[in-house]
């Protein structure tokens, strides 16, 4: 496989940019080798600089539900190219990009547009801090709730697949304001609840963890912390960044039935561009400014090719709900009969092969992968057209254009790959 335009730039990049990419996962530090440079999406392929061709199993991180390049939303940025890219002033699509999301999401009665996922969780935080009149928060180790000072410690994502336990640069004192306990166990929240009496603001949790892999909750720990939440006057914090509108149509809370608070939203609800949310009750909401006393703002929020994007998508899910039945189905013949020695995660079109013979419940489990093996695999399946993400610890995406002949060729290449490690 030629790959010497994508070195070429790769070296250029590394100049300018640090790492040679703009989000840390992306320079495949934990697998060894060069990143492909991407030329153009085709449906559920990538095409890289040098003209080869993969199967692409990341979907940009989860958004891309509908593949790459889905005629509705290059026709709505038609339509928003013919009008203006950025106003600074409200639009007609902003309103109903938030009436389809309020409808979809049963705990939310109103929302906020903002630019990224990190920016919902972080202005969802200070919605919870502000409101309870109190500082600390809890996390579980290995969710990720994007690159916010108080919430990296012991994060996942690129923390994870990294080796860096928390980030330089964050004031003790933040970090100070939370506490990280493990994913899918009640008692130590119970527990810290004990310890902090009246102090805790908010408890934050990917509802289906996705950061770490692909972790699905163990039955009645969602509804334990909602109920833990109730009754010590903390807020129950959902990042759907990941999840919403990918697990189902109103987002991992619909699908396991738990409401809470205040939900982050991102991905999906952007269609392949750059926007996210959060929301929650109407009374919790109108704490935000200008109603309220909590700031936050952003020049480029609710941007209308962004929103003319996510409108294109959530229409067309609305309109064809049994795209999520195909997608759970294909995800499901992907992951079916792994190989010996693999362990598979899966959540409707989410998905994650752990290289470790135990289950993966949390992220100690998670970390008894054999990331050295990653390493073969991950370029194995490279070499063979197929394009995971470069990562031990991150989630795997199937979009609606995934069909029978790449789910095929992706099994045949897992199978040549753990038969050639047994002869080798």
């Amino acid at each position: 496989m030629d790959t010497t335009k994508s070195e070429q730039l790769f070296a250029r990049a590394q100049l300018l940019i640090p790492g040679g990419v703009n989000s840390p996962v992306r320079a495949f530090r934990s697998v060894g080798g060069t990143p492909r440079f991407v030329d153009h999406g085709d449906g559920c392929y990538l095409v890289d600089v040098d003209g080869n061709r993969y199967i692409d199993y990341i979907g940009s991180w989860g958004p891309l539900i509908l593949g790459h390049r889905p005629p509705m939303v290059i026709e709505a940025l038609r339509e928003v190219l013919e009008i203006g890219t950025s106003f600074g002033a409200p639009t007609e699509r902003e309103v109903e990009l938030a009436e389809e999301i309020i409808a979809a999401v049963p705990s939310v009665e109103m929302v906020r547009l903002v630019n990224s996922g990190t920016e919902a969780a972080m202005s969802a935080l200070r919605v919870a801090r502000g409101i309870t009149g109190r500082d600390l928060t809890i996390k579980f180790e290995g969710c990720y709730h994007g690159h916010v000072d108080s919430l990296l410690v012991k994060a996942g994502s690129g923390l994870a697949t990294l080796g860096i336990s928390d980030s330089a640069g964050v004031p003790g004192c933040f970090a100070e304001t939370t506490i990280s306990l493990p994913y899918n166990q009640l008692d130590p929240v119970e527990e810290a609840f004990q310890r902090h009496p009246g102090q805790i603001a908010c408890v934050a949790v990917e509802p289906v963890a996705g950061n770490m892999g692909c972790i699905p909750p163990l039955p009645g720990f969602l509804e334990g912390l909602r109920d833990l939440c109730s009754q010590h006057g903390a807020l129950l914090l959902f990042d759907e960044v990941m999840t919403g509108f990918r697990l189902a149509y109103g987002g991992a809370q619909t699908l396991y039935g738990v409401k809470p608070d205040l939900t982050a939203f991102g991905k999906v609800i952007g269609g392949g561009l750059p926007i996210a949310a959060y929301g929650g009750s109407a009374e919790v909401m109108s704490y935000v400014a200008p109603s309220g006393p909590i700031y936050q703002a952003g020049t480029l929020s609710g941007n209308p090719m962004a929103v003319s994007a996510g409108l294109a998508v959530l229409r067309h899910l609305k309109a064809h709900p049994e795209i999520y039945h195909q997608i759970d189905d294909t995800c499901a013949a992907l992951t079916a009969h792994p190989p010996s020695g693999v362990t598979v995660n899966r959540v409707g079109s989410m998905f994650t092969f752990f290289l470790t013979h135990q289950p993966v419940v949390d992220f100690a489990s998670a970390k008894t992968c054999d990331t050295e093996r990653f390493k073969r695999l991950f370029h194995w399946m490279l070499d063979h057209g197929i394009y995971l993400a470069p990562s031990q610890f991150e989630a795997g995406f199937i979009s609606s254009l995934h069909g029978e002949a790449e789910i095929t060729q992706t099994r045949e290449a897992l199978q040549s790959f753990f038969e050639n490690e047994t002869r080798g």
